[in-house]
């Protein structure tokens, strides 16, 4: 157990923000999923700049790296396109 209150306050911090990065990459995963899914070529156009935002937003706050990012979008963008 912690002895400073310091390093109890990070315990805190720690676990907040480790939920909100794991919701935040949940969220993100199941868009992924939703704009994979789409076979309508208007509706992915709607639903890609806001997927690339949240990729970028992780990758950002070093969620995920940022080559996989790079990945991810340009994966995406391929499957947009090729609609």
């Amino acid at each position: 157990m912690a002895n400073h209150k310091s390093a109890l306050k990070r315990i805190r911090s720690n676990e907040t923000k480790r939920l909100r990065n794991r919701y935040q990459h949940k969220t993100t995963r199941n868009a992924i999923k939703k704009l994979r899914e789409t076979t309508s070529k208007k509706d992915a156009d709607a639903l890609f700049p806001s997927v690339v935002s949240m990729i970028d937003r992780l990758a950002k706050r070093n969620i995920i790296h940022a080559n996989k990012a790079a990945n991810l979008k340009s994966g995406l963008a391929k499957h947009v396109a090729a609609l």
